[in-house]
């Protein structure tokens, strides 16, 4: 469909959000890394001088409003195209009508996908040789990291763009013009008090369009009256729902942030990341897994009851589930968190890996070596073997490691907790 099936900003039954969409670049809020004066995407935009763009950021944040605002700038022809609503079919449509439109007209056809993510990598396919030739100018919007989520040809043609959520200013200043603008409330709650407004700024977690929507239902509660309260604010926003998906991007962001708070010892932020995995609908066992390995990898021989305690908050979680899992979670994490750290373990194994990829399969040292038949006696296996048990102290001066890597270190203690102690008991089975 060329340009935007309907004009929202007219459209009295549109959602609010949709009616307060701003329509220039006087007109947006927030953004202003990419549109402030002087800026990339401004200047690009009205030298009307685009190339592929990717616009990628929360829901909220105005991917769609800058492509409104460049649908009524540009002088080329603009389509809009939904990759939930429409597929390989209509791209082909598109693409030749483009094909026509450039040798008829020499007029440029710029495609904005919306969600272009939800298209896989060989559906956007299909978009690359159009890029490639210049039939089409292609401007995709998306919530997920692009660099997962978009075909890496087509992604690799295109300028990607970066939208960060609002702050709660930025939305304020939406909410208050949307009270006085004809699109909007017009003035019908001239009292409203601050604090609904700052209420649902801070609610919206940096989405204008949840800020919008939720105002307009406030003033559906207040209908009547001269202002929108406080509480009227509170029920149009009812529970604010958590910006995490379990599959995409904030996912990892989120558990990052709780495995490098455990890592830095501050079993404050530790459970507040937990908290908000929690609260969003992470999978207990997810959390559970990680702290498993973290227990292992971070923590190591430094405090050995680290994964005792993560493996047992593991299996509990996996007893009881959630409510009641949260507390044996919180228990690990706080524990890990202010456990002594070490990551040794996780250094010396891969040290061995990487000597073993170098050097193959160096022979099992004869001494070392089974001797479970009277051939493999004569043949000399297990010769010279001395069984610690019979040396005081269990311990006796003999190599282990095939002779090409005698000498080598691959466990190096930290020095830290417990590792002290076995850096101590290393010393002392030194040879002089």
């Amino acid at each position: 469909m060329d340009l935007f099936e309907s004009d929202t900003h007219t459209n009295n039954r549109a959602p609010m959000a949709e009616r307060m969409r701003p329509r220039t670049l006087e007109e947006m809020v927030g953004q202003q890394h990419l549109i402030g004066r002087d800026k990339p995407l401004r200047r690009l935009i009205e030298s009307d001088k685009l190339t592929s763009l990717i616009f990628w950021g929360p829901p909220g944040t105005g991917k769609t409003t800058l492509a409104q605002v460049i649908a009524g700038s540009t002088r080329s022809r603009f389509v809009f195209f939904s990759a939930v609503l429409q597929g390989i079919k209509e791209v082909r449509e598109i693409v030749q009508k483009a094909r026509e439109e450039r040798a008829f007209h020499n007029r440029r056809t710029l495609l904005f996908v919306d969600e272009i993510h939800r298209f896989n990598k060989a559906q956007q396919d299909a978009f690359l040789p159009s890029v490639e030739k210049g039939d089409i100018t292609l401007i995709g919007a998306t919530t997920e990291n692009p660099s997962f989520e978009v075909n890496s040809a087509l992604l690799s043609r295109s300028r990607v763009f970066v939208l960060h959520p609002l702050d709660a200013a930025e939305i304020a200043r939406l909410l208050e013009r949307a009270l006085s603008d004809p699109r909007g409330l017009q003035d019908a709650f001239p009292q409203t008090e601050t604090a609904a407004l700052a209420f649902l700024a801070e609610s919206a977690q940096g989405d204008a369009r949840v800020a919008l929507n939720a105002l307009e239902m406030a003033a559906d509660l207040s209908r009547g009256q001269p202002a929108i309260s406080l509480q009227a604010a509170r029920d149009a926003m009812q529970q604010r729902g958590l910006r995490y998906d379990k599959g995409a991007e904030e996912h990892y962001n989120v558990i990052s942030a709780f495995i490098k708070s455990l890592r830095g010892s501050n079993p404050d932020a530790a459970v507040y990341w937990l908290a908000r995995m929690i609260e969003a609908g992470e999978d207990p066992m997810f959390i559970a897994r990680r702290m498993v390995i973290f227990a292992a990898e971070d923590v190591g021989n430094a405090d050995p009851r680290g994964l005792q305690l993560a493996v047992a908050a593991q299996q509990a979680v996996h007893l009881i589930g959630l409510p009641e899992g949260r507390i044996p979670l919180a228990q690990a994490a706080i524990y890990l968190a202010c456990a002594p750290k070490s990551n040794a373990s996780y250094l010396a194994i891969d040290r061995a890996l990487a000597c073993v990829r170098e050097t193959g399969t160096l022979p099992v040292p004869i001494h070392l070596r089974n001797a479970p038949t009277r051939m493999m006696k004569d043949l000399g296996y297990g010769l010279g073997y001395r069984y610690p048990h019979d040396f005081p102290d269990a311990w006796v001066d003999q190599e282990y490691l095939p002779e090409k890597l005698q000498g080598h270190c691959f466990y190096q203690p930290s020095g830290s907790g417990y590792e002290k102690r076995m850096e101590e008991f290393q010393s002392r089975r030194k040879p002089d």
